[in-house]
């Protein structure tokens, strides 16, 4: 049987929630409820979604902010923002900070279930595509993303832990270019939760140690004193 394509519905307001959500879970989907900006960014960091779905106006955290932050942990879930608010300025700013799509209210049902088979669709295909990005070789190591693990230099299989691959992939994919401490913190260990430099700095010793020939003379991971981090091959 084929997973159920699982969707975060983000709305503050009681009666829209369970109607859309009786009418999404009538469609096949397995809805997950949030109500606020800060529960929804705790679902995302601990579960998987196909889908968010996403009021601009909620208490807390409002949508553009949630939009802002997903973006910025490299989270590349489709995110379909509802609005109350029609003016072009606020559509501009929710497509801007990474919304995929945009729908005001009141909305018509058939078009928004069409938007969200449309939204999924295209993710589904870009996934596709990029699977190859689960694997990463350099020097004698190679890193599989998806299963949270790495063969090191000596062929041991060591485990990585979430953060260890989040920081990774965030290095690797800004390779020869210094990553700022701030949008480290920021994308890994999420919104307005910022440990000290320290943490990031033990992280990257732990990578030499698995990674590096000689970890006091590091190839691969290097500190840039006073703003950030680097990957270099």
């Amino acid at each position: 049987m084929s997973q159920k394509i699982s969707i975060l519905l983000v709305e503050d307001e009681e009666n829209l929630h369970e109607a859309l959500k009786l009418n999404l879970e009538l469609e096949g989907y397995e809805i997950t409820s949030a109500f606020d900006g800060s529960q929804a960014l705790k679902a995302i960091q601990s579960e998987y979604f196909d889908l968010l779905i996403l009021d601009v106006m909620l208490p807390g955290v409002d949508g553009i902010s949630v939009t802002e932050t997903i973006r910025v942990q490299n989270n590349d879930v489709p995110i379909l923002i509802l609005s109350a608010k029609n003016a072009s300025a606020d559509r501009v700013l929710g497509l801007r900070k990474g919304a995929d799509d945009y729908l005001t209210k009141p909305f018509n049902l058939e078009e928004l279930l069409l938007r969200i088979q449309k939204l999924i669709d295209k993710n589904k295909k870009m996934q596709d595509k990029d699977s190859s990005g689960d694997l990463y070789s350099f020097g004698k190591n190679t890193i599989d993303f998806k299963a949270q693990e790495a063969t090191i230099k000596d062929g041991r299989r060591i485990q990585l832990s979430k953060k260890e691959s989040m920081l990774l992939k965030l290095l690797i994919e800004n390779r020869n270019e210094v990553v700022p401490r701030e949008k480290i913190l920021q994308a890994v260990w999420g919104y307005n939760v910022y440990p000290t430099t320290r943490t990031i700095d033990n992280f990257v010793l732990t990578f030499r140690k698995y990674f590096e020939e000689d970890s006091r003379h590091p190839k691969y991971f290097h500190s840039v004193r006073g703003v950030g981090y680097k990957y270099t091959e």
